[in-house]
């Protein structure tokens, strides 16, 4: 080989090299088509939004899901009205009888309708196990909905949709509106508790959004 061709192969060589030697060792980034730029601030993205997952999760040691945690009217029906509000009345002390009275208003005048409100379904708000308890006193028949940091209460009903250690979704039909136990006419009591610092601890029920749109 002469003397010009192997310098001209020696300088390819070089030049081809240099981007190599001189250009910062950048992350291989599978399977994504954009810029190397972008792929990175999607990965800090990702990770940040990682990060907080994890420490939402971290007081459980898991994700808790949010079907667990009461939300809704459990009469899902537009046309709730309240007949006695929480800590008041039979309802106070709020940390013993914490509740909402809940009837219906059939006829469109504002206020509870009796004979459209007896009988009417009652839905489980969250996800949890049922334990059913006939003509009890002052609540009636009446049904507890828990899982390991809520429970709901319904009470005075007219009767049961679920079987005693059935677990219910969100949703769920469980029973119907009546008048047992102490109670003046048809309405549901509905209470929500909260399991904290080892007890369960009452709530008011219209801070979980009885009455949300």
């Amino acid at each position: 080989m002469r003397p010009i061709m192997i310098i001209i192969t020696l300088l390819v060589l070089v030049f081809s090299a240099l981007p190599r030697l001189f250009t910062p060792s950048q992350p291989v980034l599978s399977n994504w088509r954009g810029s190397v730029d972008q792929a990175l601030k999607v990965n800090s993205i990702n990770a940040a939004a990682q990060e907080a997952l994890v420490g939402v999760a971290q007081p459980q040691g898991r994700g808790f899901d949010a079907a667990m945690i009461p939300s809704g009217n459990p009469l899902r029906a537009a046309n709730t009205v309240m007949t006695q509000g929480y800590g008041v009345g039979t309802h106070a002390p709020a940390q013993v009888w914490g509740a909402v009275d809940l009837a219906l208003d059939g006829d469109g005048d504002g206020k509870a309708d009796p004979a459209g409100t007896q009988n009417q379904p009652v839905y489980a708000t969250h996800a949890g196990h049922v334990t059913l308890t006939y003509d009890s006193w002052p609540a009636g028949n009446h049904i507890w909905v828990t899982n390991e940091l809520y429970r709901t209460g319904y009470s005075h009903l007219s009767g049961f949709a679920v079987s005693d250690g059935q677990w219910v979704n969100p949703g769920d039909l469980i029973g119907y509106i009546g008048s047992t136990g102490m109670s003046s006419g048809p309405h549901l009591d509905y209470q929500v508790w909260v399991w904290r610092d080892s007890q369960w601890i009452n709530q008011n029920p219209l801070d979980y959004g009885v009455f949300a749109q």
